[in-house]
């Protein structure tokens, strides 16, 4: 497999979309039976955006989840 050379940019993108990945995983992990609504920090989604957009990849799924898979494989 071809190995991709991220730019800074691209991997502040791809390191911006981990955390608020890890934060939404953390919000809905909460105790059996809990009824209050998953919440995320409006600064973890504000600074995904701005990351996205600082690398060019805002509006461009394909090209940002091409790079998060080269950057981060699924494990088998």
């Amino acid at each position: 497999m071809p190995t991709a050379v991220l730019t800074d940019r691209e991997r502040t993108a791809v390191q911006a979309y981990l955390r608020l990945l890890h934060t939404v995983r953390a919000a809905f992990d909460g105790p059996p039976g809990s009824r209050r609504p998953p919440f995320v920090p409006p600064s973890v989604l504000a600074e995904a955006e701005q990351a996205l957009a600082d690398a060019g990849l805002s509006g461009n799924e394909e090209e940002f989840f091409r790079l998060l898979q080269t950057w981060c494989p699924a494990e088998p």
